[in-house]
């Protein structure tokens, strides 16, 4: 099977999202499978190359790691694959739901709880909840594990945390895992500040850069090759690859891969504008503009001819600034970025009525992986000066990075 066809035609585009909108039973979540933009001609998913992983998951007893975006690609739209499967007849047992849980409509950072899919009645575990890894009796009756969920290659974006504690423990329980391999939209470069050792965690469980060029396919191979599991543990892992992709391969994603991540040129800034996050500024929640925007209603409205409000919506239930006019910038129309910018945080801190309620500083250090930058920033170091000193890590993780690469 082949990926979405690239329809030029808007007219053609609209189309396509009726069809999508038409493949959707659950119309409560119409919102979280809003289309994000053209697939492109010829890529093939993981999920779609069932050749290579239905034959291992024969007479198996199966769970599934699982959102939104994990979907079978076909001509006239897509299905969920958890549907897919169970109509070829593969043994799914249960679903493991992450952050934004298993249909994607959880607030960023809100607990998801352990329940039941009303249109599968397979039993969800949270891993967003009471426990972040799965536990050894969560495990109990599967024989194996697949994992086919959308990463848009950020560290603070919370999937591939989730992935390495699944493959430790499914190598603790000695249980294989399956990746099902997706493009990564930002794929084609490496560039942030590296994580510190002193500031893992949940938002970056190793040193690498904020925005690290891998698939997650890739970057699984990764967690087993350099030993990042517990006690010297490998996972049993097979990552399926994608087809016809390579890391500079222009690829829309065609479902939101979480509820603020609404199309392509917001999916592109996150990497920046996700620094935002821990600081007190509105980075677009709250808004149908989501990581392309930027305000504060104690930024100085004289330098800023750009305001609105934010207001509860699907995905943020209290935004930031809830209710307060923002003054700051509009970035929608912005071009492709291939690197990360700190120009908004440092042109944020300027303008700031008070500079000190900026940043949240315990998670800004969180998001940025170190506290130097927020140091830098407040020091009245420029952009292309606090860039310069992250040069050496990137180099050094590059070299790692090359090791483990699928795709050129």
């Amino acid at each position: 099977m082949t990926v979405l066809s690239f329809f030029k035609s808007t007219v053609f585009l609209l189309v396509f999202m009726l069809i999508a909108c038409g493949q959707n039973k659950n119309k409560t979540e119409s919102q979280s499978q809003k289309i994000a933009g053209d697939t492109v001609k010829n890529v093939v998913v993981g999920a779609n190359r069932t050749e290579t992983y239905l034959p291992i998951l024969k007479n198996k007893n199966v769970g599934i790691v699982a959102n939104q975006t994990s979907v079978f690609v076909k001509k006239d739209g897509y299905t969920h694959l958890v549907d897919s499967l169970l109509s070829l007849d593969v043994a799914i047992k249960k679903v493991f739901a992450p952050e934004h849980g298993f249909r994607g409509r959880a607030d960023a950072g809100e607990a998801v709880k352990d329940g039941v899919d009303t249109q599968t009645a397979l039993p969800i575990t949270s891993l967003y909840g009471k426990n972040r890894k799965p536990s050894q009796e969560q495990l109990d009756g599967l024989d194996i594990v697949l994992f086919d969920i959308q990463d848009v290659g950020v560290r603070f974006y919370t999937y591939i945390a989730t992935l390495q504690l699944v493959m430790e423990a499914c190598a603790e329980k000695g249980i294989p895992i399956i990746v099902l391999d997706r493009p990564n939209p930002n794929g084609h470069y490496i560039d942030g500040p590296t994580m510190e050792a002193a500031h893992t965690g949940f938002l970056g469980m190793n040193e690498i850069p904020l925005v690290y060029g891998m698939t997650i396919g890739e970057y699984a191979q990764m967690v087993n090759g350099e030993g990042w599991l517990t006690s010297g543990l490998k996972a049993d892992l097979t990552v399926i690859p994608l087809e016809n992709w390579t890391h500079e391969t222009e690829y829309g994603l065609p479902i939101r891969p979480s509820p603020n991540l609404p199309n392509d040129v917001a999916i592109n800034l996150y990497p920046s504008l996700g620094l935002l996050e821990g600081t007190n500024i509105n980075a677009g929640r709250g808004t149908e503009f989501q990581f392309q925007r930027y305000g504060a209603s104690f930024l100085d409205s004289t330098v800023y001819g750009f305001s609105y409000v934010p207001k509860p919506n699907f995905g943020s239930k209290h935004p930031k600034e809830e209710g307060k006019t923002c003054y700051g910038r509009d970035l929608s129309q912005h071009p492709k970025m291939k690197e990360v910018s700190v120009r908004w945080i440092i042109d944020a801190y300027q303008n700031a009525l008070n500079g000190s309620t900026v940043f949240n500083t315990n998670g800004f250090t969180k998001h940025a992986g170190t506290s130097t930058l927020q140091q830098q920033i407040e020091a009245g170091l420029s952009e292309g000066q606090i860039k310069a000193t992250w040069q050496t890590d990137l180099n050094r993780f590059k070299k790692i990075r090359e090791k483990y690469l699928i795709y050129p």
